[in-house]
């Protein structure tokens, strides 16, 4: 049987690629920008004018996974249907990566966050599955925007 292909995912934005990963390598441990292609400084079509300079394709890894990523205008956006988790040892890798991932306080909940460039992250304990076993830990953590592992705890 042939080796199956690695599946990573590719991040559209509008033209804030590169912004975004030197922030993402700057926040995640294991981190680097592997690559980054530019768009050619000549009119591709009329979708794509003002293109040269931003990212055609940009390559990065963050804590050990491949990233891909490109501007492509505001065609697509991000939307919380789409997040990725950050499964977290304790509250301190809680309170760290919630304080670099949450921008948009009006989309906290659950340990869910939009950071600055509109992407959902869930920032949880890696054990969350211990952590929301009765109906009144569930209670709490529906209640709480960060997760408060102690109030969990002691629900």
């Amino acid at each position: 049987m042939a080796e199956l292909a690695p599946i990573h995912p590719c991040l559209w934005f509008d033209s804030q690629a590169r912004e975004a990963m030197e922030y993402y390598v700057s926040v995640f441990p294991d981190s680097r920008l592997d690559r980054i292609d530019e768009y050619p400084d000549e009119k591709l079509d009329e979708h794509f004018t003002g293109m040269s300079g931003k990212v055609l394709n940009g390559q990065f890894t963050l804590n050990g996974v491949p990233f891909t990523c490109l501007d492509g205008g505001p065609l697509f956006t991000f939307n919380e249907s789409i997040s990725f988790m950050v499964s977290c040892a304790d509250q301190d890798e809680i309170d760290y990566y919630w304080s670099k991932l949450s921008h948009v306080p009006e989309s906290e909940q659950c340990g869910w966050c939009k950071d600055r460039f509109g992407l959902s992250w869930q920032v949880v304990p890696a054990n969350m599955g211990e952590l929301t076993r009765t109906p009144a830990q569930i209670r709490v953590m529906m209640r709480q925007k960060k997760i408060v592992i102690a109030e969990l705890e002691n629900a």
